[in-house]
């Protein structure tokens, strides 16, 4: 098998000649591996990040021997190394300074692209989370121009990304690279990982790495949850908003022994207050309670490392006319309890004191249980699933300029619905096997390639080819290219739960297809010197195109929603440019604009795809004073209009909106308080309910939502954490 591998890579590039390397390992004081630390040499891009066991290994180079190590929160170290020295061993000292007390100096990164990777990759770090409130993932995006995040209906509070002006159904979602929110956990999902559980974000645009899936067609999310090993010891968030909101986390991780942590995340929410402001009758926003709970573990000793780790969710939300709950039984209501179990095991083996050969090996599973109504519509389901991924990889001759990564995955899913008295049965049997290559010419040249072969047991085999591509033509400027196919299957019940909150009805056609696009897109990044301070310049553009989709036509009849395979032309062009800048000391500034250009055959028309914005516009400022007594944010979303469905009972098209939100926290020695303010200009739709004093007719719709549904919010929360040594 090895034989075979080497020889299928060898027939894509020649390998070059043999090459000096420089390997180490960076830990912090006390040993502890730092794992994602950067390590490149300088006036270069040629690096890599530290593995699991914090360990790296890079070829010489030609252009500098001076190599940088950089993480979030520690002081850069800078080396002068000789070619070939080995098992370097690097220490991390927290970046701080010591005036009356101890105060971290240096303003760490925000949102910020890779400068690594092949994959057009934004990060978001911990730091960036705290510009908003961020109580949980859907909130996250506020300072992102790249996703967007609105309500899927009216009633339910349910809430759905877009990326690439497509729906995060087509989005890969991902936590600690293990796909999430499947099925019956795509529509509510987005709210079960809380803000102050998460250490990162990356969002990718485009097709990602085969070794992830094939699911991936706009882009892919992935969140990385804190670590035991490197969180602080304690930490501790209240929050409470103007609209009755209360929120309570509390993170605790303890070292056991060298090599052994755990850590407890736990998050409690309470969202029990009527409220009306329109007086249509309906709660604005759910009555909602969810308790959510992680344990995890992590042991790391020599070449091994494995991680483990168990989440509970129970939710409870309610919605519907206020009558509802003050007694009247006539009146409409709506609820929707869930219980969610999961759990997962990762475990990595380094064959080589270089780190270069290594195998992972991932499991989780997960049962989700959800029993609700919505008016007279009873919708109760069950699914388990089950998720098996190995990855090996090694380089080819010692040089670590040629990648490679084999591997086979499974996914099962087994779904249980029942809608009224009907029953509807399904099981996804998924498995695949894919090969994945890197090559790195110097610091210029990066080339990935990928294929993946998987059989469903319904839909049969399919192939799903991809292949990314970044060149740097200098130091301030890199390009990349990417193109690739994507697939997925379309679980019409689970994941458009929402509409059951109106009256249309509900018609699926038989032999629904395997939904299938070719995703390609170009992007460029430059970096440039603006009155002594670096400036970066991102513009990109992405063309999805579906050659196999389920339709969901709200167009034809305004009193049913159908699904059908498509039968002609489905498409998304998107095209971004963004300007980060730090325009004084402690300064940030963030310009964004896109254009989105989508359309589907609907009915046999090509047509523009209902209630999409067409444009979005950015302007982020984050200003924080002098060794971080204060941080003051900033941000104005412009959300473009677009197209409504057809219908009689609203107009044609809804009209551009903005958006303001900002927040003003203030740091202390362990804690910190900060006030905030969503949608300062009180801007919601007029009528977010169709028809709302007639719940009972054929005309209730609460899913024709194009903008906020409530008005202005003020909230306060306090963080206060026992930092690790």
């Amino acid at each position: 098998m090895k034989h075979t591998v080497l020889t299928l890579v060898m027939m894509v590039i020649a390998a070059n000649c043999f090459s000096k390397n420089i390997s180490g390992i960076v830990t912090e004081k006390d040993g502890t591996p730092i794992i994602g630390a950067s390590v490149y040499w300088e006036g270069t891009s040629e690096g890599q990040s530290t593995d699991i066991n914090g360990k790296f290994s890079l070829p010489a180079n030609d252009k500098s021997s001076i190599l940088v190590i950089k993480f979030l929160g520690y002081t850069d170290q800078i080396l002068n190394v000789k070619p070939n020295d080995n098992n370097l061993k690097i220490v991390l000292l927290p970046d701080e300074k010591t005036l009356n007390e101890v105060e971290v100096a240096a303003k760490a990164p925000g949102a910020h692209i890779s400068r690594l990777e092949p994959l057009n990759t934004t990060n978001i770090t911990g730091e960036e989370l705290c510009k908003a409130a961020c109580c949980n993932l859907a909130e996250s995006f506020t300072t992102n121009p790249s996703v967007d995040v609105s309500y899927s209906d009216a009633a339910t509070g349910a809430k759905q990304i877009r990326l690439l002006g497509l729906s995060g159904l087509y989005v890969q979602m991902m936590t600690e690279n293990m796909p999430a929110f499947r099925g019956l956990a795509s529509v509510y999902g987005l709210e079960y990982i809380p803000g102050p559980w998460m250490s990162a974000i990356q969002v990718s645009k485009g097709t990602s790495s085969v070794t992830n899936g094939y699911e991936a067609i706009s882009g892919q999310i992935n969140v990385e949850y804190k670590k035991p090993q490197n969180s602080e010891k304690l930490f501790v968030n209240t929050f409470g908003s103007s609209a009755g909101r209360k929120e309570m986390n509390i993170n605790a991780s303890l070292k056991l022994i060298p090599g052994l942590s755990t850590m407890l995340l736990v998050h409690v929410k309470d969202d029990s207050r009527p409220i009306d402001e329109n007086n249509d009758g309906f709660l604005d926003m759910p009555m909602l309670r969810q308790i959510n709970i992680i344990n995890r573990w992590n042991y790391t000793k020599n070449n091994y490392s494995a991680q483990y780790g168990i989440k509970v969710i129970n939710e409870d939300r309610e919605s519907g006319q206020k009558a509802y709950y003050n007694g009247d039984e006539s009146a409409y209501g709506i609820d929707i309890a869930t219980e969610r179990y999961e759990g997962f095991i990762k475990q990595g083996f380094v064959f080589d004191n270089e780190g270069n050969t290594s195998l992972g090996i991932q499991m989780s599973g997960s049962y989700h249980q959800q029993n609700s109504f919505f008016g007279n519509t009873n919708y109760d389901a069950t699914q388990t699933n089950a998720y098996l991924n190995a990855i090996y990889q090694s380089i080819v001759n010692n040089h670590t300029n040629h990648k490679y990564s084999v591997g086979a995955s499974l996914m099962y899913d087994d779904y249980d619905e029942t809608l009224n008295t009907t029953l509807y049965e399904r099981k996804e049997v998924v498995p695949g096997i894919f090969a994945q290559y890197t090559y790195k010419l110097n610091d210029k040249l990066i080339l990935l390639g990928g294929l993946r072969a998987d059989y469903h047991n319904e839909y049969g085999l399919f192939a799903t080819p991809r292949f990314h591509a970044k060149y740097n033509v200098n130091d301030h400027l890199h390009l990349r290219a990417n193109v690739g196919m994507g697939y997925r299957s379309a679980n019409i019940l689970a994941e458009n739960s929402y509409l059951f909150a109106s009256s249309r009805s509900i018609d699926i056609a038989d032999n629904l297809d395997q939904e299938k696009a070719v995703n390609s897109g170009v992007s460029s990044t430059v970096y440039f010197d603006l009155a002594g301070r670096e400036a970066t310049w991102a513009t990109d553009y992405y063309y999805t195109n579906f050659l196999q989709q389920v339709v969901t036509d709200v167009d034809s009849d305004p009193h049913k929603v159908s699904f059908y395979n498509l039968n002609g032309q489905s498409y998304s062009h998107a095209v971004q440019t963004q300007l980060s800048y730090e325009v004084l000391k402690g300064l940030d500034l963030t310009l964004a604009y896109r254009l989105t250009d989508v359309k589907m055959t609907i009915g046999n028309e090509l047509r523009e795809k209902p209630l999409t914005n067409r444009y979005k516009g950015l302007i982020a400022a984050s200003y924080q004073t002098p060794l971080k007594k204060w941080q003051i944010d900033f941000t104005t979303q412009f959300n473009g209009g677009g197209r409504m469905p057809d219908g009689d009972n609203w107009e044609n098209e809804f009209a551009p909106f903005t958006l303001i939100n900002t927040q003003i926290t203030k740091y202390f020695r362990t804690w910190s308080i900060y006030v905030g303010s969503e949608n300062l200009t009180n801007f919601k739709m007029d009528q977010p309910i169709i028809d709302a004093g007639n719940p009972w007719g054929a005309d209730f719709d609460a899913s024709m939502v194009w903008g906020p549904v409530h008005g202005i919010k003020v909230y306060v929360g306090i963080r206060w954490a026992i930092e690790r040594e």
